[in-house]
Protein backbone atom coordinates (compact mmCIF):
# COMPACT_ATOMS: atom_id res chain seq x y z
CA UNK A 1 0.00 0.00 0.00
CA UNK A 2 1.34 3.37 -1.13
CA UNK A 3 -0.19 6.54 0.31
CA UNK A 4 -0.92 7.69 -3.23
CA UNK A 5 -3.83 5.24 -2.97
CA UNK A 6 -5.62 7.78 -0.76
CA UNK A 7 -5.64 10.33 -3.59
CA UNK A 8 -6.47 7.64 -6.14
CA UNK A 9 -9.56 6.68 -4.15
CA UNK A 10 -10.60 10.28 -3.51
CA UNK A 11 -10.42 11.03 -7.25
CA UNK A 12 -12.56 7.96 -8.02
CA UNK A 13 -15.20 8.93 -5.46
CA UNK A 14 -15.25 12.71 -5.70
CA UNK A 15 -13.60 13.43 -9.08
CA UNK A 16 -15.36 16.69 -10.05
CA UNK A 17 -15.61 18.14 -6.56
CA UNK A 18 -13.25 20.86 -5.39
CA UNK A 19 -10.04 19.55 -3.85
CA UNK A 20 -7.50 22.39 -3.53
CA UNK A 21 -8.28 26.03 -2.79
CA UNK A 22 -6.22 29.17 -2.40
CA UNK A 23 -8.30 31.35 -0.12
CA UNK A 24 -11.82 31.15 -1.53
CA UNK A 25 -10.69 30.26 -5.07
CA UNK A 26 -10.95 26.68 -6.25
CA UNK A 27 -7.78 25.63 -8.05
CA UNK A 28 -8.16 21.89 -8.62
CA UNK A 29 -10.74 19.13 -8.52
CA UNK A 30 -9.78 15.72 -7.15
CA UNK A 31 -9.43 14.36 -10.68
CA UNK A 32 -7.16 17.25 -11.65
CA UNK A 33 -5.05 16.85 -8.50
CA UNK A 34 -4.58 13.15 -9.26
CA UNK A 35 -3.60 13.91 -12.86
CA UNK A 36 -1.06 16.59 -11.89
CA UNK A 37 0.46 14.34 -9.22
CA UNK A 38 0.86 11.45 -11.68
CA UNK A 39 2.43 13.77 -14.26
CA UNK A 40 4.89 15.04 -11.66
CA UNK A 41 5.62 11.41 -10.84
CA UNK A 42 6.22 10.69 -14.52
CA UNK A 43 8.71 13.55 -14.69
CA UNK A 44 10.54 12.23 -11.59
CA UNK A 45 10.74 8.65 -12.88
CA UNK A 46 14.46 8.91 -13.57
CA UNK A 47 15.35 9.51 -9.92
CA UNK A 48 14.54 5.92 -9.02
CA UNK A 49 12.59 4.49 -6.06
CA UNK A 50 13.76 5.68 -2.66
CA UNK A 51 15.28 8.95 -3.88
CA UNK A 52 14.74 11.82 -1.45
CA UNK A 53 12.84 14.74 -2.98
CA UNK A 54 12.89 17.88 -0.82
CA UNK A 55 10.29 20.63 -0.69
CA UNK A 56 11.03 23.98 0.98
CA UNK A 57 8.15 26.41 0.74
CA UNK A 58 5.75 28.57 2.61
CA UNK A 59 2.27 27.05 2.60
CA UNK A 60 1.23 26.60 -1.03
CA UNK A 61 -1.20 24.50 -3.11
CA UNK A 62 1.72 22.88 -4.95
CA UNK A 63 2.89 21.16 -1.77
CA UNK A 64 -0.05 18.75 -2.00
CA UNK A 65 0.55 17.68 -5.60
CA UNK A 66 4.27 17.36 -4.90
CA UNK A 67 3.65 15.19 -1.85
CA UNK A 68 1.48 12.74 -3.77
CA UNK A 69 3.63 12.99 -6.88
CA UNK A 70 6.69 11.97 -4.89
CA UNK A 71 4.82 9.02 -3.42
CA UNK A 72 3.43 8.03 -6.82
CA UNK A 73 6.97 7.60 -8.15
CA UNK A 74 7.96 5.66 -4.99
CA UNK A 75 10.37 8.35 -3.85
CA UNK A 76 10.67 9.79 -0.34
CA UNK A 77 9.00 13.08 0.56
CA UNK A 78 11.38 15.42 2.43
CA UNK A 79 9.69 18.63 3.63
CA UNK A 80 11.93 21.31 5.11
CA UNK A 81 10.78 23.92 7.61
CA UNK A 82 10.75 27.13 5.58
CA UNK A 83 11.63 29.17 8.70
CA UNK A 84 15.09 27.63 8.94
CA UNK A 85 18.27 29.47 8.05
CA UNK A 86 19.64 28.49 4.60
CA UNK A 87 22.68 26.94 6.29
CA UNK A 88 20.38 24.76 8.41
CA UNK A 89 18.41 23.75 5.32
CA UNK A 90 21.60 22.76 3.57
CA UNK A 91 22.63 20.56 6.50
CA UNK A 92 19.36 18.65 6.12
CA UNK A 93 19.76 18.33 2.34
CA UNK A 94 23.29 16.99 2.78
CA UNK A 95 22.35 14.56 5.52
CA UNK A 96 19.40 13.20 3.52
CA UNK A 97 21.36 13.02 0.27
CA UNK A 98 18.49 14.79 -1.47
CA UNK A 99 18.33 14.15 -5.21
CA UNK A 100 16.21 17.21 -5.98
CA UNK A 101 14.84 20.26 -4.20
CA UNK A 102 11.65 22.13 -5.05
CA UNK A 103 11.59 25.57 -3.41
CA UNK A 104 9.40 28.66 -3.44
CA UNK A 105 10.88 31.66 -5.27
CA UNK A 106 11.87 33.41 -2.03
CA UNK A 107 13.53 30.38 -0.46
CA UNK A 108 15.20 29.41 -3.74
CA UNK A 109 16.84 32.84 -3.92
CA UNK A 110 18.27 32.40 -0.41
CA UNK A 111 19.32 28.76 -0.91
CA UNK A 112 20.81 28.91 -4.38
CA UNK A 113 24.15 30.42 -3.25
CA UNK A 114 24.72 27.76 -0.58
CA UNK A 115 23.36 24.49 -1.96
CA UNK A 116 24.74 21.91 -4.37
CA UNK A 117 21.42 20.08 -4.52
CA UNK A 118 19.66 20.44 -7.90
CA UNK A 119 17.03 23.12 -7.32
CA UNK A 120 13.80 23.96 -9.13
CA UNK A 121 11.54 26.91 -8.38
CA UNK A 122 7.93 25.95 -7.72
CA UNK A 123 5.71 27.53 -10.34
CA UNK A 124 8.52 28.47 -12.73
CA UNK A 125 8.75 27.21 -16.33
CA UNK A 126 10.61 23.92 -15.64
CA UNK A 127 7.97 23.04 -13.06
CA UNK A 128 5.25 23.69 -15.61
CA UNK A 129 7.03 21.44 -18.08
CA UNK A 130 6.89 18.58 -15.57
CA UNK A 131 3.12 18.86 -15.56
CA UNK A 132 3.12 18.08 -19.28
CA UNK A 133 4.99 14.79 -18.76
CA UNK A 134 3.45 11.40 -19.45
CA UNK A 135 1.57 10.36 -16.29
CA UNK A 136 3.07 7.56 -14.20
CA UNK A 137 1.06 4.47 -13.41
CA UNK A 138 -0.32 4.34 -9.83
CA UNK A 139 2.30 2.53 -7.75
CA UNK A 140 2.21 -0.64 -5.68
CA UNK A 141 4.55 -0.29 -2.71
CA UNK A 142 5.50 -2.38 0.30
CA UNK A 143 3.94 -0.49 3.28
CA UNK A 144 7.26 -0.77 5.12
CA UNK A 145 8.99 1.40 2.49
CA UNK A 146 10.05 4.89 3.49
CA UNK A 147 7.49 7.59 2.63
CA UNK A 148 8.44 10.71 4.62
CA UNK A 149 11.77 11.82 6.09
CA UNK A 150 10.80 14.06 8.98
CA UNK A 151 13.73 16.11 10.30
CA UNK A 152 13.61 17.04 13.95
CA UNK A 153 16.48 18.66 15.83
CA UNK A 154 18.33 16.58 18.40
CA UNK A 155 19.64 17.56 21.79
CA UNK A 156 23.04 18.07 20.18
CA UNK A 157 21.48 20.63 17.84
CA UNK A 158 22.10 18.43 14.81
CA UNK A 159 18.93 17.55 12.90
CA UNK A 160 17.90 13.89 12.77
CA UNK A 161 15.67 12.40 10.09
CA UNK A 162 12.85 10.27 11.51
CA UNK A 163 12.07 7.58 8.92
CA UNK A 164 8.30 7.34 8.49
CA UNK A 165 6.97 4.52 6.33
CA UNK A 166 3.70 4.31 4.42
CA UNK A 167 2.46 2.05 7.24
CA UNK A 168 3.43 4.61 9.90
CA UNK A 169 1.50 7.37 8.16
CA UNK A 170 -1.50 5.15 7.50
CA UNK A 171 -1.59 4.26 11.22
CA UNK A 172 -1.52 8.00 11.99
CA UNK A 173 -4.33 8.58 9.47
CA UNK A 174 -6.58 5.88 10.91
CA UNK A 175 -5.95 7.01 14.50
CA UNK A 176 -6.89 10.59 13.62
CA UNK A 177 -10.15 9.51 12.01
CA UNK A 178 -10.91 7.16 14.90
CA UNK A 179 -10.07 9.53 17.76
CA UNK A 180 -10.40 13.13 16.69
CA UNK A 181 -12.29 14.01 13.53
CA UNK A 182 -14.64 12.43 10.99
CA UNK A 183 -14.62 14.70 7.93
CA UNK A 184 -16.39 13.96 4.65
CA UNK A 185 -16.53 15.49 1.17
CA UNK A 186 -18.48 18.42 2.62
CA UNK A 187 -15.65 19.37 4.98
CA UNK A 188 -12.38 21.32 4.75
CA UNK A 189 -8.88 21.30 6.21
CA UNK A 190 -7.59 24.88 6.57
CA UNK A 191 -3.78 25.04 6.56
CA UNK A 192 -3.06 27.79 9.06
CA UNK A 193 -0.01 26.04 10.57
CA UNK A 194 3.07 25.15 8.45
CA UNK A 195 2.48 22.36 5.93
CA UNK A 196 6.12 21.31 6.34
CA UNK A 197 5.17 19.53 9.56
CA UNK A 198 1.95 19.45 11.66
CA UNK A 199 -0.59 20.70 9.14
CA UNK A 200 1.06 18.77 6.32
CA UNK A 201 0.96 15.51 8.25
CA UNK A 202 -2.81 15.89 8.45
CA UNK A 203 -3.23 16.03 4.68
CA UNK A 204 -3.65 12.20 4.27
CA UNK A 205 -6.72 11.68 6.51
CA UNK A 206 -8.58 14.58 4.92
CA UNK A 207 -7.66 13.47 1.40
CA UNK A 208 -8.94 10.00 2.23
CA UNK A 209 -12.33 11.50 3.10
CA UNK A 210 -12.42 13.93 0.17
CA UNK A 211 -12.28 17.07 2.35
CA UNK A 212 -11.12 20.31 0.75
CA UNK A 213 -7.52 21.42 1.20
CA UNK A 214 -7.61 25.17 1.86
CA UNK A 215 -4.41 27.22 1.77
CA UNK A 216 -4.72 30.84 2.95
CA UNK A 217 -3.96 33.39 0.24
CA UNK A 218 -1.37 34.94 2.58
CA UNK A 219 0.44 31.54 2.75
CA UNK A 220 0.70 32.16 6.50
CA UNK A 221 -1.35 32.30 9.67
CA UNK A 222 -3.28 35.56 9.87
CA UNK A 223 -6.05 35.22 12.49
CA UNK A 224 -8.59 37.39 10.72
CA UNK A 225 -8.01 35.65 7.40
CA UNK A 226 -8.22 32.23 9.04
CA UNK A 227 -11.56 33.05 10.67
CA UNK A 228 -12.91 34.47 7.41
CA UNK A 229 -12.01 31.26 5.59
CA UNK A 230 -13.82 29.25 8.26
CA UNK A 231 -16.93 31.32 7.52
CA UNK A 232 -16.70 30.62 3.80
CA UNK A 233 -15.66 26.96 3.56
CA UNK A 234 -17.80 24.09 4.87
CA UNK A 235 -17.03 21.98 7.94
CA UNK A 236 -13.60 23.44 8.72
CA UNK A 237 -10.90 21.71 10.74
CA UNK A 238 -7.33 22.81 11.43
CA UNK A 239 -4.20 21.91 13.34
CA UNK A 240 -2.89 24.93 15.26
CA UNK A 241 -0.11 25.56 17.73
CA UNK A 242 -1.33 26.90 21.10
CA UNK A 243 0.00 30.36 20.31
CA UNK A 244 -2.18 30.42 17.19
CA UNK A 245 -5.25 29.52 19.26
CA UNK A 246 -4.48 32.44 21.58
CA UNK A 247 -4.23 34.81 18.64
CA UNK A 248 -7.68 33.70 17.47
CA UNK A 249 -9.11 34.41 20.91
CA UNK A 250 -7.46 37.84 20.97
CA UNK A 251 -9.41 38.90 17.85
CA UNK A 252 -12.54 39.03 20.02
CA UNK A 253 -14.56 37.47 17.22
CA UNK A 254 -17.09 34.68 17.81
CA UNK A 255 -16.46 31.17 16.56
CA UNK A 256 -17.10 31.02 12.79
CA UNK A 257 -20.24 29.08 11.93
CA UNK A 258 -18.27 26.46 9.98
CA UNK A 259 -15.32 25.89 12.34
CA UNK A 260 -15.91 22.39 13.71
CA UNK A 261 -12.53 21.12 14.99
CA UNK A 262 -9.27 22.69 16.15
CA UNK A 263 -6.54 20.21 17.02
CA UNK A 264 -3.95 21.94 19.17
CA UNK A 265 -0.50 20.62 20.04
CA UNK A 266 3.19 21.08 19.47
CA UNK A 267 3.72 22.97 22.72
CA UNK A 268 2.25 23.66 26.14
CA UNK A 269 -1.29 25.03 26.38
CA UNK A 270 -1.79 26.39 29.86
CA UNK A 271 -5.10 25.58 31.55
CA UNK A 272 -6.15 29.21 31.92
CA UNK A 273 -5.49 29.86 28.22
CA UNK A 274 -7.43 26.75 27.24
CA UNK A 275 -10.41 27.81 29.34
CA UNK A 276 -10.45 31.21 27.64
CA UNK A 277 -10.36 29.56 24.23
CA UNK A 278 -13.20 27.20 25.14
CA UNK A 279 -15.27 30.10 26.48
CA UNK A 280 -14.71 32.04 23.25
CA UNK A 281 -15.20 29.24 20.70
CA UNK A 282 -17.06 26.45 22.45
CA UNK A 283 -16.49 22.66 22.39
CA UNK A 284 -14.41 22.44 19.22
CA UNK A 285 -11.01 21.64 20.72
CA UNK A 286 -8.96 18.45 20.54
CA UNK A 287 -5.44 18.08 21.95
CA UNK A 288 -2.66 15.85 20.70
CA UNK A 289 0.67 14.84 22.16
CA UNK A 290 3.10 13.34 19.68
CA UNK A 291 6.58 13.61 18.23
CA UNK A 292 8.04 13.42 14.76
CA UNK A 293 9.12 9.91 15.70
CA UNK A 294 5.45 8.94 16.32
CA UNK A 295 3.80 11.58 14.14
CA UNK A 296 0.94 13.41 15.86
CA UNK A 297 -0.04 10.22 17.67
CA UNK A 298 0.91 9.27 21.23
CA UNK A 299 -1.92 10.52 23.46
CA UNK A 300 -4.79 12.95 23.11
CA UNK A 301 -7.75 14.71 24.66
CA UNK A 302 -10.90 14.27 22.60
CA UNK A 303 -13.58 16.91 22.22
CA UNK A 304 -15.70 15.10 24.82
CA UNK A 305 -12.77 15.01 27.28
CA UNK A 306 -12.74 18.81 27.34
CA UNK A 307 -16.44 19.17 28.17
CA UNK A 308 -17.02 19.62 31.90
CA UNK A 309 -13.43 18.64 32.62
CA UNK A 310 -11.59 19.65 35.78
CA UNK A 311 -8.21 21.40 35.68
CA UNK A 312 -6.33 18.13 36.12
CA UNK A 313 -7.79 16.73 32.91
CA UNK A 314 -7.39 20.00 30.99
CA UNK A 315 -3.76 20.12 32.13
CA UNK A 316 -3.09 16.59 30.95
CA UNK A 317 -2.32 15.22 27.47
CA UNK A 318 -5.10 12.66 27.63
CA UNK A 319 -5.31 8.95 26.95
CA UNK A 320 -3.30 6.69 24.65
CA UNK A 321 -4.34 6.99 21.00
CA UNK A 322 -5.92 4.20 18.97
CA UNK A 323 -3.36 1.56 18.05
CA UNK A 324 -0.71 2.97 20.41
CA UNK A 325 0.52 1.46 23.67
CA UNK A 326 1.81 4.13 26.06
CA UNK A 327 3.66 3.55 29.33
CA UNK A 328 5.67 5.43 31.94
CA UNK A 329 8.88 3.65 32.89
CA UNK A 330 11.11 3.90 35.94
CA UNK A 331 14.89 4.09 35.55
CA UNK A 332 15.07 0.30 35.95
CA UNK A 333 12.73 -0.23 32.98
CA UNK A 334 9.70 -1.31 35.00
CA UNK A 335 6.35 0.40 34.67
CA UNK A 336 5.82 3.26 37.10
CA UNK A 337 2.98 3.22 39.60
CA UNK A 338 -0.02 5.55 39.32
CA UNK A 339 1.17 9.07 40.07
CA UNK A 340 4.85 8.11 39.81
CA UNK A 341 6.95 10.16 37.38
CA UNK A 342 9.06 8.38 34.78
CA UNK A 343 9.97 8.47 31.11
CA UNK A 344 7.10 8.28 28.62
CA UNK A 345 7.48 5.49 26.04
CA UNK A 346 5.18 4.20 23.33
CA UNK A 347 4.94 1.49 20.69
CA UNK A 348 2.69 0.69 17.74
CA UNK A 349 2.53 0.90 13.95
CA UNK A 350 2.83 4.68 14.10
CA UNK A 351 6.39 4.57 15.52
CA UNK A 352 9.21 5.34 13.10
CA UNK A 353 11.63 2.73 11.77
CA UNK A 354 14.57 4.73 13.13
CA UNK A 355 16.72 7.74 12.32
CA UNK A 356 18.14 8.15 8.84
CA UNK A 357 21.75 6.93 8.71
CA UNK A 358 22.08 7.35 12.47
CA UNK A 359 22.22 3.93 14.13
CA UNK A 360 23.53 5.31 17.43
CA UNK A 361 20.58 7.66 17.88
CA UNK A 362 18.21 4.93 16.72
CA UNK A 363 19.55 2.47 19.30
CA UNK A 364 19.24 5.07 22.05
CA UNK A 365 15.65 5.96 21.15
CA UNK A 366 14.17 2.58 20.14
CA UNK A 367 14.73 0.05 22.92
CA UNK A 368 12.99 -3.28 23.43
CA UNK A 369 10.23 -2.30 21.03
CA UNK A 370 9.53 1.03 22.76
CA UNK A 371 10.08 4.57 21.49
CA UNK A 372 11.71 6.50 24.33
CA UNK A 373 10.34 10.03 24.05
CA UNK A 374 12.73 11.73 26.48
CA UNK A 375 9.68 13.33 28.10
CA UNK A 376 8.80 12.76 31.76
CA UNK A 377 5.26 12.23 32.94
CA UNK A 378 2.82 10.28 35.08
CA UNK A 379 -0.56 8.59 34.76
CA UNK A 380 -3.41 9.28 37.17
CA UNK A 381 -5.95 6.72 38.33
CA UNK A 382 -8.27 7.66 35.45
CA UNK A 383 -5.65 6.89 32.82
CA UNK A 384 -4.84 10.50 31.92
CA UNK A 385 -1.17 11.20 31.17
CA UNK A 386 0.35 14.46 32.40
CA UNK A 387 3.71 15.79 31.19
CA UNK A 388 5.94 16.71 34.11
CA UNK A 389 9.25 17.73 32.58
CA UNK A 390 11.40 17.16 29.52
CA UNK A 391 14.63 15.28 29.87
CA UNK A 392 15.72 16.75 26.54
CA UNK A 393 15.98 20.46 27.26
CA UNK A 394 13.83 21.40 24.27
CA UNK A 395 12.05 24.76 24.31
CA UNK A 396 8.73 24.71 22.45
CA UNK A 397 7.84 28.19 21.28
CA UNK A 398 4.85 28.80 19.05
CA UNK A 399 4.76 25.11 18.15
CA UNK A 400 8.40 25.01 17.02
CA UNK A 401 11.09 22.98 18.79
CA UNK A 402 14.18 24.95 19.78
CA UNK A 403 17.14 23.08 21.23
CA UNK A 404 19.24 25.09 23.71
CA UNK A 405 22.60 23.58 22.78
CA UNK A 406 22.19 24.70 19.18
CA UNK A 407 21.57 28.30 20.30
CA UNK A 408 24.36 28.11 22.87
CA UNK A 409 26.88 26.92 20.31
CA UNK A 410 25.96 29.77 17.99
CA UNK A 411 26.28 32.28 20.84
CA UNK A 412 29.71 30.94 21.80
CA UNK A 413 31.01 31.70 18.31
CA UNK A 414 30.83 35.39 19.25
CA UNK A 415 34.20 36.57 20.64
CA UNK A 416 32.50 38.55 23.41
CA UNK A 417 30.70 35.52 24.84
CA UNK A 418 32.60 33.48 27.43
CA UNK A 419 29.75 31.21 28.51
CA UNK A 420 26.12 30.80 27.48
CA UNK A 421 23.20 28.91 29.00
CA UNK A 422 19.82 28.80 27.26
CA UNK A 423 16.48 27.88 28.86
CA UNK A 424 12.79 28.33 28.17
CA UNK A 425 10.58 30.74 30.08
CA UNK A 426 6.80 30.40 30.25
CA UNK A 427 4.99 32.87 28.05
CA UNK A 428 1.25 33.45 27.74
CA UNK A 429 1.33 34.00 23.97
CA UNK A 430 4.09 31.67 22.74
CA UNK A 431 3.91 28.90 25.36
CA UNK A 432 7.62 29.36 25.99
CA UNK A 433 10.27 31.83 24.85
CA UNK A 434 14.04 31.46 24.71
CA UNK A 435 16.11 33.19 27.39
CA UNK A 436 19.91 33.24 27.17
CA UNK A 437 22.17 33.71 30.19
CA UNK A 438 25.45 35.24 29.06
CA UNK A 439 28.83 35.52 30.67
CA UNK A 440 30.85 38.08 28.74
CA UNK A 441 31.05 41.62 27.43
CA UNK A 442 28.70 42.16 24.49
CA UNK A 443 25.56 44.11 23.66
CA UNK A 444 22.24 42.28 23.00
CA UNK A 445 21.92 43.98 19.61
CA UNK A 446 25.30 42.54 18.59
CA UNK A 447 24.15 39.06 19.59
CA UNK A 448 20.96 39.43 17.56
CA UNK A 449 22.93 40.30 14.43
CA UNK A 450 25.42 37.50 15.12
CA UNK A 451 22.68 34.87 15.53
CA UNK A 452 20.73 35.91 12.45
CA UNK A 453 23.77 34.95 10.39
CA UNK A 454 23.80 31.45 11.89
CA UNK A 455 20.38 30.18 12.97
CA UNK A 456 16.72 30.72 12.15
CA UNK A 457 15.11 33.91 13.42
CA UNK A 458 12.53 32.06 15.54
CA UNK A 459 15.33 30.40 17.56
CA UNK A 460 16.81 33.72 18.66
CA UNK A 461 16.50 34.51 22.40
CA UNK A 462 13.73 36.90 23.31
CA UNK A 463 15.76 38.01 26.29
CA UNK A 464 19.41 38.12 27.39
CA UNK A 465 20.42 38.01 31.03
CA UNK A 466 24.04 38.88 31.88
CA UNK A 467 25.59 37.13 34.88
CA UNK A 468 29.09 36.70 36.32
CA UNK A 469 29.16 32.91 35.94
CA UNK A 470 26.83 30.03 35.09
CA UNK A 471 25.79 27.79 38.00
CA UNK A 472 27.47 24.38 37.78
CA UNK A 473 27.63 21.14 39.73
CA UNK A 474 30.83 19.49 40.99
CA UNK A 475 31.37 17.89 37.59
CA UNK A 476 31.23 21.22 35.81
CA UNK A 477 27.79 20.62 34.24
CA UNK A 478 25.65 23.73 33.89
CA UNK A 479 22.63 23.54 36.20
CA UNK A 480 19.74 24.45 33.90
CA UNK A 481 17.26 24.06 36.76
CA UNK A 482 19.05 26.84 38.63
CA UNK A 483 18.83 29.06 35.58
CA UNK A 484 15.10 28.38 35.28
CA UNK A 485 14.62 29.20 38.95
CA UNK A 486 16.09 32.64 38.32
CA UNK A 487 13.23 33.32 35.91
CA UNK A 488 10.51 32.98 38.58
Amino acid sequence: MNLFTLLDQAAARFGDRGAVYRGEQQLLTWAQLRDRSLRLAGSLRGLGPGARVAVASENSPEIIELMFGVWATECVYLPINYKLHPREMQQILDDAGAALLFASPKIAADLAPVTDTPLEVIGAQPYGSRLAAEPAEPPSTDPAELAWLFYTSGTTGRSKGAMLSHRNLMAMTVAHLADFDSPDENCSLVHGAPMSHGSGLYIPPYVLRGARQVIPASAAFEPEEFLDLCDRHPGCSAFLAPTMVQRLVQTGRPCPRNLRTVVYGGGPMYVDSLKKAMAAFGPIFVQLYGQGEAPMTITGLRRSDHMGADDTILGSVGHARSGVDVAVLRDDGRRAAIGEIGEIVCRGDVVMAGYWRNPEATAATLQNGWLHTGDMGSFDERGYLTLRDRSKDVVISGGSNIYPREVEEALLEHPGVVEAGVVGAKDEEWGEVVVAYIVGDVEPAELDVHLLERIARFKRPKRYEFIDELPKNSYGKVLKRSLRERLS
